[in-house]
């Protein structure tokens, strides 16, 4: 789902940017009136879960491979604009540092998983879930639901963007100057990805841990949905001895991901809409040569630390892996812990910091 550069048009990429960038700064705003201090490294922390969610490529039955993202668990344990700021900085520094997704795509590529899929998990999981309980079972399927059809409309969007390339920027004599795939090919392909596995492992990712956050974390998975009783009366759920804190297993979970990212080299086959112009079956799409913007733009973005998430010389693929990994987490963790920070703070400044996250608009 991460559009390279050359696929879309100068054109649709300024649209992109024109879209992408009042979100985020309405975000920041956003975030900062309904997210408390303390919450904040949750923040930072459910960032880089997204950004270790994108590096697990599944294999997909058609040979191409596709992934989770995320958004769907930050929007429903944040809210749907804490979600735009984590999923937005994941894809900044997969484009800039990994050359994951596209630097001149990256405003669609924010439309599409930071601010399409928060928006429609959490409109799905307020449908479904209704005024049931807060531990109740039914939240839960909402939350599986809402992760599963999030991304599959992001994925969605991806298509008509990819399919209508061909329809509005072509040669004379109808040949594609960007992506060359149709609505007939790029459509389907997305769909069928995403209905099929992608969707799955967005909706066991934000089930399982809004699972985790009623028996574990009460207190956070309250503050996301103010006003719905816990079941029983809304009583204090008491107290349990635990081994390990919540912050602690959260953390050590989140190493456990690092550690298991080279998992993600195991899935045969590119994503679809994302091979690079020497890799391009170009007669499988009735071409005698690669579309001349794709050419032009694909190789725009130069200076990444690690691209494709390894080495320039090809080897030690697990270990290039594990360090792009780690590299990210830091770096997204630290950036977005900054970006709140300051936001919250000039928030105060300000007097807007007046709003009290139970009146938010988390779901």
């Amino acid at each position: 789902m991460h559009i390279p550069d050359g696929y879309l048009s100068p054109a649709t990429c300024a649209v992109g940017f024109a879209i992408a960038v009042p979100a985020i700064g309405y975000a920041c705003r956003r975030v900062a009136r309904t997210v408390r201090n303390k919450q904040v490294p949750t923040l930072a922390m459910l960032s880089a879960v997204s950004f270790l969610v994108m590096m697990f490529n599944i294999p997909i039955p058609d040979g191409t491979s596709a992934h989770a993202v995320g958004g769907a668990l930050v929007s429903l344990v944040l809210g749907p604009w804490a979600a735009v700021i984590a999923v937005s900085v994941a894809l900044l520094f997969q484009a800039l540092l990994f050359g994951d997704g596209g630097v001149l795509a990256y405003g669609i590529n924010v439309v599409n998983m930071a601010v399409v899929l928060p928006f429609v998990a959490v409109g799905v999981y307020r449908l479904v879930a209704g005024r049931s309980e807060l531990t109740s079972r039914r939240r839960l399927i909402a939350a599986g639901v809402a992760g599963y059809l999030g991304l599959t409309m992001a994925g969605l969007m991806c298509g008509i963007q990819l399919g209508v390339q061909p329809l509005l920027f072509h040669a004379a004599d109808g040949t594609p100057l960007y992506s060359p795939y149709g609505l007939a090919q790029a459509v389907p392909a997305m769909l069928f990805a995403h209905l099929s596995v992608a969707g799955f492992a967005e909706a066991v990712l934000t089930a399982g841990v809004v699972a985790y956050l009623q028996r574990a974390n009460l207190p956070l998975w309250r503050s996301a949905n103010p006003g719905v009783p816990d079941g029983a009366g809304n009583r204090p759920t008491p107290v349990r001895p635990a081994r390990m804190r919540p912050g602690a297993i959260a953390a050590a979970a989140m190493g456990l991901m690092v550690i298991l990212t080279p998992l993600g080299l195991l899935a045969p086959g590119g994503a679809f809409g994302e091979d690079a112009p020497q890799d391009l079956d170009i007669a499988s799409v009735g071409l005698n040569a690669v579309p001349t913007g794709l050419a032009r733009y694909a190789g725009f973005w130069e200076h990444t630390v690690l691209d494709g998430y390894g080495f320039t010389d090809g080897t030690n693929a697990t270990v290039a892996y594990l360090l792009s990994a780690l590299i990210g987490v830091v770096a997204i963790g630290l950036l977005v812990y900054a970006v709140a920070a300051v936001a919250r703070t000039l928030a105060k400044r300000s007097g807007t910091d007046s709003l009290d996250v139970a009146a938010s608009s988390t779901p």
